[in-house]
């Protein structure tokens, strides 16, 4: 029993080495293999975390997942850098925002535009025209 666990814990760790791809490689071969297999991958997957949030432990990275170094000037330094990355980052979404919204600004008055103006007469048909 010690080596089935030793070797699912080395299964485990290797796994994670790969990333997420692998993880939904294996579960696909155990689904292929015997589908109960699969079915206990996947919600061993969902349970630690490793598909998204849904599960016990989230590995976001997160401002919440740094551990402080002892340094004080290398942890005050990666604060305010991070704190500068925030602010660039909400700046330039508003900055997106804004063009989206003069974008769509752009495309109503145009719809607008095309709506109320006056169509052109419709062109006389030939058939209908009297011979001279």
């Amino acid at each position: 029993m010690e080596r089935i666990t030793a070797w699912l814990k080395a299964a485990e760790a290797k796994l994670d080495d790969m990333g997420k791809p692998a993880w939904i490689a294996a579960m696909v071969v155990g689904f292929i293999v015997v589908w109960p297999l699969g079915l206990a991958i996947l919600f061993y997957m969902i349970w630690s975390g490793r598909m998204g949030k849904l599960g016990k432990r989230n590995r976001g990275f997160g401002r919440k997942t740094f551990i402080p170094t002892g340094n004080y000037a290398f942890d005050a330094y990666r604060e305010e850098t991070l704190r500068r990355l925030e602010d660039e980052q909400a700046a330039f979404e508003q900055f997106l925002e804004k063009l989206r919204q003069a974008k769509d600004q752009s495309e109503f008055e145009q719809f607008m535009d095309k709506r109320h103006r006056p169509s052109p007469p419709p062109a006389p048909d030939m058939d209908d025209a009297v011979p001279a």
